[in-house]
C-alpha cells in the first residue's frame, strides 16, 4: 500500500510540473516595458534636506524636488521634447542639468535651476561646441570644472565656470593631446590623461600654477584609472592593469608613478569598481563581476551598513547611487534580474529606510523570467560566459531563441551583466528564449580576453556568437529552425554579418543602429576623437592597410548573401551611422526581393530616447519576429 501511495504522489508531483510548464503567461503591453520610469534617478542635496528625482512630464523626463518626507514637490523646468538625461546638485539651492537637442546633433547645453524652481537659465552653450563635465558633483565657492573645445574644435581645454556670473576662465590649454582632465576634492585641475593615439600617459601636478609632467606611460592595452586622490594629495587610488592582465585596485604615488601597493585584486574578473568616500579619502569597497556583481570591503563601517541593508532588504542586488556631503544619508537602489528596482533613502544615524520609488511598479516580478549564467567553448577552445533567460510556462527544450549579441563603446568593448533587461524580458514573455554570450573583445576578464577580439569584428567574434547558436542547438534548447539574431550597435553589426556569413543558422534578423560600414565608421570619428584614431586602427584595422578585411567584414557589401527577412532600425541623427548609406542598403535588400522592415526616425540620435519612437520599434520587432519565427 505504501509503495502505491509513493507512486500516485510522484504523479502528483510530474502532473504539477507538466502543467508549470505550460500554464498561460499573460501578454505584458509592450508600453510597460519601455515607458519612461516613474521615478529614477534620485539624488540628495550636500545637506541632505532635499530629494531630488527624474519623473516624466508629458512624456519625458523632468527634475523634480521635494522635501526628506515628500512634500513641497517641485518640477525644476519644463522640457516636453527631449528626456533630462543627466543632473546634479551643484548646492543647497541650485541644481544644474545637462540637455541636448535634435537627437544630441547640436551638441549638450548646461543649464541651472533654483530648487525652488525659479530662475533656471542657460549656463553654457556655445554653437558647434561639445561640452564635458570634469566635476560632476558639487560645485565648490560657486565653480565647477568643464571641458569645452571651443578654443579648438579637435582638443577639450580644461575651464573653472561660475556657476552664478556665468564667467569663463581658462585653467588647462589642451597641448593637443589629453584626453581627460581630473580635479582633487577641493576642485583643483591637477591630473590628466594623454594619448599619442597609442599609448597613454598620466599626468600630474601638485598646484594649479605648475605645470603637468608625466608620470605613468603606458601601451593602451595596459590601463590607469583614477579613483580617487589620497589625504595630502601625494597618491591617487586607482584601477591599473599595468603588469598584471586582470585590473586591480592600487594605490599610486603622485610623484614617482609606482604602485605603494595592491590594495585588492581578483584572479579570474577584473575589478570594476572602487567606492570612494570623500569624507574619508580613501576607499571603502571594491567591485567585481563573475557572473553577478560582488563586493570586497575595505571599510568596516560601510560593510556594517550594507549587512544592515541586506536584511532590511533579502533577496536584492544593493547599491548606493548618492549620499549627503556628510555621507550620512544615502540613496539606495536595489533590483534583481526580474524586478527593474526600487529607490530608498537610509539615514545611518538611526538605521531608518525609506521608500522614495519603483523605476517602473508595472513590472511584476513573479511574471518576469529567470537570467541563468551559461558557459561554453569556441571551436578554438576559448571559453566564453553568458547569460540563457527561457520564458516562463514552457519546456526548456526546442525553443525559438533570439540570440542578443551585446554592443559597446563604438565596438564590442563592453559586457552583459546579471540584472534587469527590459528587451530581454519582453522577448521572454513573448516566448523567446534570449541567448547574451561575452564573447572575445568584451570587457571585464583581462586585457588578454579583451586585445583577442582586436581586429577580428567579422572574424573571431563573430565565430563565438556561432558557436554559442551551435551549443544551444546541441543542447537541445534551440530549435535549430527558429532562431533570429537581433542587437544594437555593434550587437547589430554583428546581427547583419550574421545574416551575411551564417544565413543557415538564422530564420531572420534585427539591426538597431548597427554598423554596416566599417570604412565609414572609422571616417566618420569627430574631430576631438582623432587622439585614438592609431588605438582604432590597432583595434577595428587600418581602412588603408586593412581595405581587403574591411571589405569583407563589412555588410553592407555583401546583401547579395542575405537571404532570411531584415528589421532596420536607424535615428537620421545616429554618428556612427550614415543615414544615406543605411537608406542604400535598404534599397539593395529590397532589389534582391528580401523582405525588409525600416524605421527610421528623422529626430532620433544613436538610440530613440523619445517614449513613443521607442514604443513604435518594440511593436514593429514584436511583429516581425513573431510572422518569421511562428513557424517551424
Amino acid at each position: 500500500m505504501q509503495i502505491f501511495r509513493k507512486y500516485f504522489w510522484l504523479c502528483g508531483l510530474i502532473i504539477l510540473a507538466s502543467c508549470f510548464k505550460n500554464k498561460q503567461v499573460r501578454i505584458i503591453p509592450i508600453e510597460d516595458f519601455f515607458k519612461n520610469p516613474e521615478k529614477t534617478a534620485f539624488a540628495i542635496s550636500p545637506d541632505g534636506k532635499y530629494i531630488s528625482y527624474l519623473r516624466s512630464y508629458k512624456n519625458r523626463l523632468n527634475i523634480f524636488v521635494q522635501t526628506l518626507e515628500g512634500g513641497n514637490i517641485t518640477r525644476l523646468q519644463t522640457d516636453t521634447t527631449r528626456d533630462i538625461s543627466y543632473y546634479f546638485w551643484a548646492s543647497n539651492s541650485q541644481i544644474l542639468y545637462v540637455s541636448s537637442k535634435n537627437g544630441g546633433i547640436e551638441g549638450p547645453k548646461l543649464y541651472a535651476a533654483k530648487r525652488d524652481g525659479t530662475h533656471t537659465r542657460e549656463l553654457a552653450y556655445f554653437k558647434k561646441t561639445w561640452l564635458r563635465l570634469i566635476t560632476e558633483k558639487r560645485a565648490i565657492n560657486d565653480e565647477i570644472l568643464v571641458a569645452l573645445n571651443k578654443r579648438d574644435s579637435t582638443v577639450f581645454d580644461a575651464y573653472r565656470l561660475n556657476i552664478q556670473t556665468n564667467q569663463l576662465t581658462l585653467i588647462g590649454i589642451n597641448p593637443g593631446n589629453v584626453t581627460e582632465w581630473f580635479a582633487d576634492p577641493e576642485g583643483k585641475l591637477r591630473m590628466a590623461s594623454a594619448s599619442d593615439g597609442v599609448n597613454e600617459t598620466l599626468l600630474y601636478r601638485s598646484k594649479e600654477s605648475d605645470l603637468f609632467r608625466p608620470i605613468i606611460t603606458n601601451n593602451f592595452k595596459t590601463t590607469v584609472i583614477p579613483l580617487g586622490f589620497c589625504k595630502n594629495y601625494t597618491c591617487i587610488y586607482a584601477l591599473s592593469n599595468q603588469n598584471r592582465d586582470k585590473t586591480a585596485l592600487v594605490k599610486l604615488d603622485c610623484v614617482t608613478g609606482k604602485e605603494h601597493h595592491v590594495i585588492y585584486n581578483n584572479q579570474k574578473v577584473d575589478i570594476i569598481e572602487g567606492m570612494y568616500s570623500n569624507a574619508k579619502h580613501q576607499l571603502v569597497y571594491a567591485t567585481y563581476e563573475t557572473w553577478k556583481q560582488q563586493r570586497y570591503y575595505l571599510d568596516n563601517d560601510i560593510k556594517g551598513m550594507y549587512t544592515r541593508l541586506e536584511k532590511m532588504l533579502p533577496n536584492t542586488e544593493i547599491s548606493i547611487t548618492d549620499q549627503d556631503s556628510a555621507e550620512q544619508k544615502f540613496i539606495i537602489k536595489t533590483y534583481t534580474d526580474r524586478n527593474p528596482g526600487t529607490f530608498y533613502l537610509y539615514t545611518i544615524t538611526n538605521n531608518k529606510l525609506i521608500k522614495l520609488g519603483d523605476i517602473n511598479p508595472s513590472i511584476n516580478k513573479e511574471e518576469m523570467a529567470e537570467m541563468k549564467a551559461v558557459k561554453y567553448k569556441t571551436r578554438d577552445g576559448l571559453e566564453v560566459n553568458g547569460y540563457l533567460t527561457l520564458p516562463i510556462g514552457k519546456a526548456d527544450k526546442n525553443l525559438p531563441i533570439i540570440v542578443m549579441p551585446h554592443g559597446g563603446h563604438g565596438g564590442p568593448s563592453s559586457r552583459n551583466s546579471w540584472m534587469y533587461n527590459a528587451e530581454v524580458q519582453f522577448l521572454a514573455n513573448r516566448g523567446y528564449g534570449v541567448f547574451q554570450m561575452n564573447y572575445r573583445g568584451s570587457t571585464g576578464y583581462g586585457k588578454v580576453f579583451w586585445a583577442a577580439g582586436f581586429k577580428e569584428w567579422g572574424g573571431k567574434i563573430q565565430n563565438d556568437i556561432a558557436d554559442g547558436v551551435h551549443w544551444l542547438i546541441n543542447e537541445g534548447i534551440a530549435d535549430p529552425k527558429r532562431i533570429a539574431i537581433y542587437g544594437s550597435g555593434f550587437g547589430g553589426y554583428s546581427a547583419l554579418h550574421g545574416l551575411c556569413f551564417n544565413s543557415d543558422l538564422y530564420k531572420c534578423g534585427a539591426s538597431y543602429s548597427g554598423l554596416i560600414n566599417l570604412f565609414t565608421y572609422l571616417k566618420g570619428v569627430p574631430a576631438y576623437h582623432k587622439a585614438f584614431q592609431a588605438m582604432s586602427f590597432e583595434m577595428v584595422g587600418n581602412p588603408e592597410t586593412d581595405a581587403d578585411y574591411f571589405r569583407l567584414a563589412s555588410p553592407i557589401f555583401h546583401t547579395d548573401r542575405i537571404k532570411a527577412p531584415v528589421l532596420i532600425a536607424q535615428g537620421a541623427g545616429d554618428p556612427s551611422v550614415n543615414v544615406n548609406e543605411t537608406n542604400q542598403f535598404v534599397k539593395e535588400l529590397k532589389k534582391r526581393n528580401i523582405p525588409v522592415t525600416y524605421i527610421l526616425k528623422e529626430d532620433e540620435g544613436h538610440f530613440f530616447k523619445k517614449e513613443e519612437n521607442k514604443w513604435e520599434f518594440y511593436k514593429q520587432l514584436e511583429f516581425f519576429l513573431k510572422s518569421n519565427l511562428n513557424k517551424k
